[in-house]
């Protein structure tokens, strides 16, 4: 492939606690091909002596690393999203191997990112809201729990292999194939969103107690979409027209 889309992903590690951690998974991303390296609210020093020890020749992704105090902040510029999860939840999601599930991020001129959990929580119901899609390493479900660093290591061998085999048929599939259309950037649908739970709470569809259930449900029915950004705004002037008959419904004539 002509462009390298391996610098095209974010790894998103959220608040990462262990510095040999991060020092191995600044090594395998190396290893493979990766640059970019994000801590959301990281517990531990990414430059200490036991990081750089574990990172060996790759220090400067360390040194490099961006810090953000947020989800949202790290994953701007976004436009496709991809968490890793070994939990059920409230709402059903579709769990995929990183093998289905990764080349999707390999898209030209698309920024994406991948996102790994706390090493003693992993991801909450609201950090996984931002993600479209959700992989699952498949292990012994006896002790089905990995260490972050192999984690990460096994979704950027995959990614590294997809990237190698650009033409494979995992590529290929309709659910990745890049069109001259691109995806919205994950912060435009997150005000979409906003705005849309918003207006619901107004108008009686939605109640403050059953929320947030609702709204996981209505992100799950978007993420198939893949919503283009002239899409979003249409979808917004949906709600302005909405509000604004909610507001005036008095004056509106009678049929």
């Amino acid at each position: 492939m002509e462009q390298n889309l391996l610098s095209n992903i974010k790894i998103v590690l959220v608040e990462p606690a262990g510095a040999l951690n991060l020092g191995s998974t600044a090594r395998i991303m190396k290893n493979m091909g990766l640059s970019q390296l994000v801590l959301v609210n990281p517990k531990c020093d990414r430059l200490s002596d036991e990081a750089r020890q574990m990172a060996v020749h790759a220090v400067d992704v360390l040194e490099n690393a961006i810090i953000a105090d947020s989800l949202p902040t790290a994953l701007a510029g976004c436009q496709r999203a991809i968490a890793t999860t070994v939990r059920s939840r409230s709402v059903p999601i579709k769990l995929e191997p990183p093998t289905v599930a990764l080349p999707w991020l390999l898209a030209p001129d698309l920024s994406s990112a991948l996102l790994f959990g706390a090493e003693e929580r992993g991801l909450s119901n609201d950090e996984l809201k931002y993600a479209q899609r959700f992989v699952c390493i498949q292990s012994n479900p006896a002790y089905p729990s990995l260490n972050l660093a192999q984690a990460v290591a096994i979704c950027a061998h995959e990614l590294y292999q997809a990237w190698l085999n650009g033409n494979n048929a995992s590529i290929a599939e309709p659910q990745t194939i890049v069109s001259t259309s691109i995806n919205a950037p994950i912060k435009v649908l997150e005000d979409y969103y906003q705005d849309l739970e918003a207006v619901l709470l107004e108008i009686g569809y939605l109640y403050p107690h059953t929320a947030a259930v609702k709204m996981e449900k209505f992100r799950r029915l978007y993420n198939k979409a893949n919503l283009q950004s002239e899409e979003v705004a249409m979808l917004r002037g949906i709600l302005r027209q909405i509000r604004w008959a909610s507001k005036n419904q008095s004056s509106l004539p009678d049929n």
